[in-house]
């Protein structure tokens, strides 16, 4: 299985902004449910948390505020993983409503584009059961799915 982005959408009215994630099923969380869920957001723009991986735990995550680049890639030796592997890279942002669901086996992690982005992260494991399958990796291991490209 590979990440999937699954897109929301906004309705707007004359009483605000409703932000959804109607296609969103937590059922691609295969039966172990999601265990916990949990805010992230950093101190600056440009700054970047990655790569941490899990053999075991699967992770979505959509942005509540601002804006993100999120990446993913599929390790395939985890004491060596291929500096070549394809990585999967998308712009999270609030104005475009989505989610992305990471399935186990991947690495992952994220760079904030705008300085109040937050990223609401669902997890299908216990702080502890991802402690225990914990994999972390140089943030430009991979190519860098960071750098904002010009246009």
């Amino acid at each position: 299985m590979t990440p999937i982005l699954i897109s929301g959408g906004i309705s707007i009215d004359d009483r605000g902004v409703i932000s959804f994630y109607n296609n969103f099923d937590f059922s691609l969380f295969r039966g172990v449910g999601v265990k916990r869920f949990y805010l992230v957001s950093n101190h600056r723009q440009g700054l970047i948390r990655a790569w941490h991986a899990h053999k075991h735990e699967a992770k979505a995550i959509t942005v509540v505020e601002g804006a993100a680049i999120v990446a993913a890639v599929q390790i395939n030796d985890w004491g060596h993983p291929d500096p070549l592997a394809e990585v999967h890279r998308y712009v999270l942002s609030t104005t475009k409503p989505s989610i992305l669901f990471v399935p186990a086996g991947y690495a992952n992690g994220f760079c904030t584009l705008t300085a109040d982005a937050r990223l609401l992260i669902f997890s299908s494991a216990t702080v502890e059961e991802s402690q225990r399958d914990d994999y972390r990796y140089d943030p430009h291991y991979w190519s860098d799915p960071w750098r904002v490209i010009e246009r």
